[in-house]
């Protein structure tokens, strides 16, 4: 008989880049007996290469076929056998970026099919898919197009610290010229929305100023006065719980002390400095807006390390067991 999915909710966990550490921190996440215990993981990947890698590292996995029927203490691979016998470890190629990317595209494929209820994503560079053939910005506009999704938005998890970015990866002056209040007012509506729905309760959101202590009444800049304020009163016009700007040298940590469900970045390194000062090693990146539950690590593939197998894996481990917990949450509890 096969397993009842409502106790152990299935994560299928992409391997990533083969040439960084993806797959090292994929197999010492999963030999954690805690996470084999909540959760039934799959690996998305090559079977041949994991086993190697596992080998090396000495790690007792038993790796078996995805299958319907999954016996205790094992760790199911979904094989797409798409890697060389021999390739180089810590360098972009097309090899293996074409084969992180069939890793994803395959994971969207077993979600369709209603095999796996969410997945874990190991980094992937975007150099390498590139060369591939495969031209994203990264996991979060190639999710996007495989699942059809027209708004989504990129988001860090750390403990009771969640950010959403206004924009993603962009010269910073470019990101800056996206600050403008019709941005603005979508991202927050757009973030209501979906922590409501992932959290399924109302919350509160809170914006990031741009300028140093939030322009300070207009002493440093205009962004705030211009563009921020309106923004926020119109979404509070609307009923929803937002309010800013709050100096961003100290908004992210009030969130992180659980003074917000959610804190709005206006640009990446302003979500992820915040993120990986107060928990780095556990925070965990997540797709907002999404048919699916997709969450990452918080870093990239470290190709000066791969191969090492010195890496280390709690992102890895937060980003598998967050995938289950959301997973539970939206199963339990009513959406809003």
């Amino acid at each position: 008989m096969s397993e009842d999915r409502s106790l152990r909710p299935v994560i299928g966990i992409t391997m990533g880049d083969a040439a960084g550490i993806g797959p090292e921190i994929v197999l010492r996440a999963l030999s954690t007996p805690q996470l084999k215990t909540a959760l039934r993981c799959i690996i998305i990947g090559d079977a041949v290469f994991l086993r190697k890698s596992a080998e090396i590292m000495a790690l007792e996995l038993d790796l078996v076929s995805f299958g319907d029927d999954p016996q205790t203490g094992t760790t199911e691979v979904f094989d797409l056998g798409n890697l060389p016998a021999d390739f180089e470890i810590g360098v972009d190629a097309a090899v293996t970026g074409k084969a992180s990317a069939e890793y994803l595209i395959a994971s969207v494929d077993l979600w369709r099919q209603g095999r796996i209820d969410a997945i874990a994503t190991a980094p992937i560079s975007k150099k390498a898919i590139g060369m591939g053939g495969y031209d994203y910005p990264g996991h979060t506009e190639f999710l996007a197009e495989l699942t059809n999704t027209a708004e989504f938005a990129m988001s860090f998890f750390a403990e009771k610290l969640r950010v959403v970015l206004l924009s993603t990866h962009l010269p910073l002056l470019s990101a800056i010229d996206l600050i403008k209040a019709e941005k603005l007012i979508e991202i927050i509506c757009f973030t209501d929305r979906e922590m409501r729905r992932l959290l399924s309760k109302d919350v509160s959101i809170a914006v990031a100023g741009l300028n140093p202590h939030a322009s300070e009444g207009g002493m440093f800049g205009t962004e705030e006065a211009d563009e921020i304020i309106p923004a926020v009163r119109h979404c509070q016009g609307k009923g929803i719980n937002v309010s800013g700007p709050f100096s961003p040298d100290s908004v992210f940590l009030r969130g992180f002390r659980g003074e917000f469900d959610a804190c709005i970045a206006l640009y990446h390194d302003q979500a992820t400095i915040a993120v990986k000062s107060l928990s780095f090693g556990s925070g965990v990146n997540v797709t907002l807006g999404l048919p699916l539950i997709r969450t990452s690590v918080d870093h990239g593939t470290a190709y000066d390390i791969a191969g090492k197998h010195i890496a280390e894996s709690s992102s890895m481990a937060a980003a598998i067991k967050l995938a289950g917990d959301l997973v539970r949450r939206s199963r339990s509890q009513p959406h809003f």
